[in-house]
C-alpha cells in the first residue's frame, strides 16, 4: 500500500517505524525543512533508497505521488489544514494529536470524511497499549460494574531546550499548553474508558515555570460525566527533573486497575470480584517495554489503519474519537479562562481564543 509522511519531526521515527513494519510502500516525506526528512530516513537507514522521493510542498507530493494514504506529523496547528487537503484529494488520513485547533475544523474533518468516504485516524496509541487495552476488555465485559470515579495524572517534564528546538511549541495558534500537547493522550483515555459522554467540565489551569511560553505548564480537572461517574485530570510538565509517570485509575462496583509507567504501559495494581487466573498474573503486575514516552501503539494505529482501508470500516481511533480528546482540552482551556464551568457539547471554541491568558 503505498504511503507518504508529511512532517519530519520530533514524532516522524515513531511514523516511519510503524510503516516499516507493516510492510507500506513508502514513497515520500514531506517537510519544509529538508535535514528534517534526511535525519529521519537515515535513523532507519533509508536515507540510500531512491524510490523514496522527498519533497517540501505536500500539495505537489499528493499530485505527483498519489498515495493511499499519509501520516501527518507537523507542528498541530497545520494538521486541520492538510488533513481537509488530503480528504478533499481522496487520500485517507492518520492525524498526529491533537486532530486540529478548533471545533469548527474538527466537525469540518467529521463531516468531509464522512462526505467524501475516506478513513480519517487520530493518532491516540496509547489506546493500543497492552495494559490498556487488558483495562478496556475488562470494562467492555461489565466487570468493573457501575463506575464511580476515576483518575488520568501526566507528571512529565519539558525544559527549554525542548521548546527551542521548535518555535512553534507552547504557543496558541500551533500547539497550546501541557494539556493539547503532552496531556492529550491520557484525557483521550480517561473520556473513553468513562464512557464518552460528558456533562460538565470546570478547570483550572496556570502557567508557573515556562514564562517564556504563551500557554499552560499545569492543568487540573473535574469532568462530570452522563453516566453519573466523576473523572479528575493532572496535568503538567513542571516535574523536576524529568519525566514522572502518566497514570490512569478506574474505579468500580466490582474493580479497580491503576494503570501507570511512564505512559500507561504497566499495569500497577488490578482487582477483580470475579478473578480468574489470568488476573491472578496482572495482579503480579505487568510491564510493556517501550523505548520512549510515544509508546509502542503507532505500529499497531498502521496496522489497523491499513485493515481498516481493506476492508473499508472505521479505524480503530476514528475522527469521532479524535474530536472528542480535542473538546475535552478546549472545555478545560474555557472553563480555566471564564472560572466556571463548562457544559458540553462545546461551541466553536478554538485554541487562539486563549492568546493573551498569560
Amino acid at each position: 500500500m503505498k504511503y507518504a509522511l508529511i512532517g519530519c519531526g520530533r514524532i516522524s521515527t515513531n511514523h516511519i517505524k510503524a510503516a516499516v513494519a507493516n510492510h507500506l510502500e513508502i514513497a515520500a516525506v514531506c517537510d519544509v525543512v529538508p535535514e528534517h526528512m534526511e535525519a529521519v530516513l537515515a535513523k532507519h537507514g533509508l536515507e540510500q533508497d531512491g524510490s523514496i522521493h522527498r519533497y517540501t510542498d505536500y500539495k505537489e507530493m499528493l499530485d505527483k505521488e498519489k498515495p493511499v494514504f499519509v501520516a501527518i506529523a507537523t507542528e498541530s496547528g497545520l494538521h486541520a489544514e492538510i488533513a481537509l487537503y488530503c480528504i478533499e484529494h481522496g487520500v485517507h488520513v492518520i492525524i498526529e494529536k491533537p486532530m486540529a485547533m478548533s471545533m469548527a475544523d474538527a466537525d469540518r474533518i467529521v463531516t468531509l470524511a464522512e462526505e467524501k468516504h475516506i478513513k480519517v485516524c487520530a493518532c491516540h496509541q496509547n489506546r493500543f497499549n497492552l495494559s490498556v487495552q487488558e483495562m478496556r476488555r475488562a470494562l467492555e465485559s461489565g466487570r468493573f460494574g457501575r463506575l464511580s470515579h476515576g483518575s488520568i495524572h501526566v507528571r512529565w517534564n519539558r525544559n527549554k531546550d525542548y521548546y527551542t528546538q521548535a518555535p512553534w511549541r507552547g504557543t496558541w495558534a500551533q500547539d497550546g499548553g501541557c494539556l493539547m500537547n503532552q496531556c492529550i493522550h491520557g484525557i483521550d483515555l480517561l473520556r473513553w474508558m468513562m464512557g464518552d459522554e460528558v456533562d460538565e467540565v470546570y478547570a483550572q489551569t496556570a502557567q508557573q515555570f515556562h514564562d517564556y511560553l504563551e500557554c499552560e505548564d499545569v492543568g487540573m480537572a473535574v469532568v462530570k460525566f452522563k453516566n453519573g461517574a466523576i473523572g479528575t485530570i493532572e496535568g503538567t510538565t513542571n516535574v523536576y527533573p524529568k519525566n514522572l509517570e502518566e497514570t490512569l485509575y478506574l474505579f468500580g462496583q466490582k474493580g479497580t486497575v491503576k494503570l501507570g509507567g511512564k505512559s500507561c504501559n504497566a499495569i500497577d495494581v488490578w482487582e477483580m470480584q470475579d478473578e480468574t487466573e489470568h488476573d491472578a498474573r496482572l495482579k503480579q503486575g505487568f510491564f510493556e517495554h517501550t523505548e520512549n514516552v510515544y509508546g509502542n501503539g503507532h505500529t499497531s494505529v498502521y496496522a489497523d489503519m491499513i485493515e481498516a482501508i481493506e476492508q473499508d470500516r472505521a479505524p480503530y481511533i476514528d475522527a469521532k474519537a479524535g474530536h472528542r480528546a480535542l473538546e475535552m482540552v478546549l472545555a478545560i482551556y474555557q472553563s480555566a479562562a471564564t472560572g466556571k464551568p463548562v457544559k458540553l457539547p462545546l461551541g466553536d471554541v478554538a485554541s487562539t481564543d486563549f492568546i493573551g491568558r498569560f
